[in-house]
């Protein structure tokens, strides 16, 4: 079930439900950690092929030596170690629909075969000539920008093409903020039953700090951040503990003190905030010791207490 009521998944439901009544191709993107799975298990479960499994297979997870054999099967004596035949996902998902997350990072001769079985609904097995066909739905998904994988020569254009028949992109939960608390209560409800802890109030203040950070890991990281929570709970009351924002996240000041102060500091960081010494932090950033000090105490840095050792 797609979580939210915001108009950014609003959007998205309605668009599923308007491809999952036909065997359309689907090609899904966005972030890391948006949902594209589970996108693609909705539009399966709302599709006429329900009745199947969707069979799912991350194209970037598995070896390359072994991804041909795995999409499209083996006979046996193919190669060294196939000592029986194997069905392939393509010819496990005949009647039913194959879903190819991370599409973008599919070699190049098996993007050869897969586009052939999307051109002619067949294949052969490995170590057979003889051909095999299927009826499987595309349901495929990736993070990457396929369009400029097609100009830098690492996506065939004409696969692209075929798989961009009906393509959905899945708002970051940053577009989405308004979605937080009904996704929050959704992970605590779960994590409650697995862990058998009751939580009955979450501060305001704690809702409204998880709407301000900018989720770099979308909901996948929301989720992690309140089943981290859900483990520590005593009380209940839940209280959430937000990561640092990865720096590239972070809301940067063109102000030059700023600028300073946060590259001081990510110096400081790096030298576990020792100043003195070769290779300190004053060291490199060419200052002398007692000059680094006196500028950390002008922008207000002061020294963690986990760093104080």
């Amino acid at each position: 079930m797609l979580a939210g009521q915001s108009p950014a998944i609003s959007a998205v439901v309605a668009l599923a439900d308007q491809v999952a009544v036909t065997d359309a191709t689907v090609l899904i993107l966005g972030e890391t950690g948006t949902g594209k799975e589970l996108l693609a298990t909705y539009i399966h479960e709302e599709s006429a092929r329900r009745a199947r499994p969707l069979v799912r297979v991350n194209c970037a997870a598995m070896p390359e030596t072994l991804l041909e054999s795995e999409l499209f099967g083996r006979e046996k004596g193919a190669f060294t170690g196939a000592s029986d035949r194997q069905a392939g996902r393509f010819e496990l998902a005949d009647r039913s629909a194959i879903f190819l997350d991370e599409i973008g990072d599919l070699p190049m001769n098996a993007q050869v075969k897969l586009l052939r079985v999307l051109e002619e609904r067949q294949f052969e097995r490995l170590g057979s000539s003889r051909p095999i066909r299927i009826d499987t739905r595309i349901l495929a998904a990736t993070h990457r920008d396929l369009e400029q994988a097609v100009s830098e020569g690492t996506f065939r254009e004409d696969l692209f093409y075929r798989l961009n028949v009906f393509p959905i992109r899945m708002p970051a939960l940053r577009e989405r903020l308004e979605d937080i608390p009904l996704l929050v209560w959704r992970y605590v409800n779960d994590f409650s039953a697995a862990f058998g802890k009751r939580v009955e109030t979450i501060a305001s203040e704690t809702m409204d700090a998880l709407r301000q950070y900018p989720w770099p890991g979308n909901v996948r990281e929301l989720r992690n951040v309140v089943e981290r929570a859900m483990i520590s709970s005593r009380g209940g009351e839940l209280a959430i503990e937000l990561p640092r924002p990865l720096l590239r996240y972070q809301k940067r000041s063109d102000r030059l003190v700023d600028v300073e102060k946060e590259h001081v500091r990510q110096v400081l960081d790096i030298t576990r905030w020792r100043i003195r010494g070769t290779n300190g932090a004053a060291d490199r950033l060419g200052l002398r010791p007692t000059t680094l000090e006196s500028r950390m105490a002008k922008l207000g840095l002061t020294r963690p207490t986990a760093a104080a050792g």
